[in-house]
């Protein structure tokens, strides 16, 4: 017995229930139905194709890359690219969100030509790879980006690693075609960690990479499969190199054809004047230089010692809030609170106390601490920065040197 009749027996009220129901789905499908028909039927000759566009090197977000995709359809005039790498700084509460790591992107749709040539104006190259999609396949695509750029559709809320410009477009792949889509990760050799695959793209920008590696914590340092490796666009190209597509009851490679487009000059790269290496390579140097100072005139120069205490405790401070204060889930769980120790912010009333054993003991613990962070360095789940080394070196240093003149006096 039907179900619907079978509620009505029960309950007149299950009627009511039932005819509400029917309601709902039937306006659905009439909204589906008309939202079908504002989408163009694309014609035999359309081509839909993954947009990769190499690295940058004037500003950090640059250095890695950009991914988008693209409808051409020569007879009905259409030729869009569909950008999913889109913001606005004057959204309401931009930098504040930001702050807390609630990043709204958007998608944008453009003009290809315009997107090509402002790439390519910039010295950077554009990879095309036309995607062999059955006509049912691309129509779905391009329902699915059209609705996906309405301006109710349009936001998501953006994360560096696993959803971004490049991975969202894999996800709309793997969306539309569920298992019709493969993607073969066996071509990937290594064994990179997400902090590894990102300081790759960061050779040329050891600031911005220090950064990075100075404000995240240990999630950056899984082990990324071959599918997470797509949060890269270099690696997003590679993985529809090596996936296949299901077109009549057969596996075809999803990639038809390629086309490279080159830039008529290269990129102007501005280039750091002071390497990190050579900045705290120098502090080292300078520390040591007013340790041994200290050293023969008895006497700490504790001007030097508010600033780099001071400022390694700011440091501190930053980490715990992004840890704690903030959606930024890459941040937490950060090692290296444990040479930026935010005890350091009270070196300031620290050193307004009398009592030079509280002092001594105080910088003692702070240099067995830097000891051993030194001789586990390289053993810590957390990869830390390299360039640091001589800066923690300068913290232990500094701390033996006011453990020892405080124990003195």
């Amino acid at each position: 017995m039907n179900c619907f009749y079978l509620s009505a027996i029960i309950s007149p009220k299950g009627v009511l229930m039932e005819v509400a129901k029917k309601l709902v789905l039937l306006i659905l499908v009439l909204m589906s139905s008309v939202a079908d028909a504002q989408v163009p039927k694309l014609s035999a000759n359309t081509e839909i194709s993954i947009i990769t566009c190499a690295p940058g090197q004037a500003e950090v977000f640059l250095a890695f890359g950009h991914s988008a995709i693209r409808v051409y359809d020569p007879e009905y005039g259409i030729d869009y690219v569909y950008n999913y790498g889109v913001f606005d700084f004057n959204q309401p509460n931009f930098y504040l969100n930001y702050t807390k790591g609630n990043l709204l992107f958007k998608l944008g749709v453009y003009l290809y030509p315009d997107f090509l040539n402002a790439y390519l104006e910039d010295g950077r190259w554009v990879h095309e790879q036309v995607l062999d999609l059955s006509q049912s396949q691309m129509q779905a695509i391009f329902k699915y980006l059209e609705w996906n750029a309405l301006p109710e559709n349009q936001t998501y809320r953006y994360d560096y690693f696993y959803n971004n410009c490049s991975s969202k477009v894999r996800d709309v792949f793997a969306e539309v075609l569920n298992d019709s889509i493969k993607f073969d990760g066996s071509y990937i050799t290594t064994n990179y960690t997400i902090r590894q695959l990102t300081d790759l793209y960061l050779t040329k920008q050891p600031w911005g990479d220090l950064g990075i590696d100075i404000c995240l914590g240990l999630p950056m340092d899984k082990k990324a499969t071959p599918y997470e490796y797509m949060f890269l666009p270099d690696y997003l190209e590679s993985g529809f190199d090596h996936a296949t597509v299901r077109k009549k009851e057969m596996w075809v490679p999803i990639v038809k054809t390629k086309k490279p487009f080159y830039p008529p000059r290269p990129e102007t790269v501005l280039k750091s004047l002071i390497h990190p290496w050579v900045a705290f390579g120098g502090l080292l140097g300078l520390t040591i230089a007013i340790s041994i100072y200290d050293f023969r005139r008895k006497k700490i120069s504790k001007g030097f010692d508010i600033v780099l205490f001071g400022v390694t405790g700011l440091i501190g401070l930053l980490l715990i809030l992004l840890w704690t204060a903030t959606d930024h889930q890459a941040a937490a769980y950060n090692f290296n609170i444990l040479w930026a120790l935010p005890t350091h912010l009270f070196v300031f009333a620290i050193f307004r106390v009398k009592s030079a054993s509280f002092l001594r003991k105080y910088f003692l613990g702070v240099t067995c601490l830097m000891a051993l962070l030194l001789i586990s360095w390289y053993f810590l789940p957390q990869q830390l920065p390299v360039f640091l080394l001589p800066f923690v070196v300068a913290l232990m240093c500094r701390a033996f040197t006011l453990s020892r003149i405080n124990g003195k006096r």
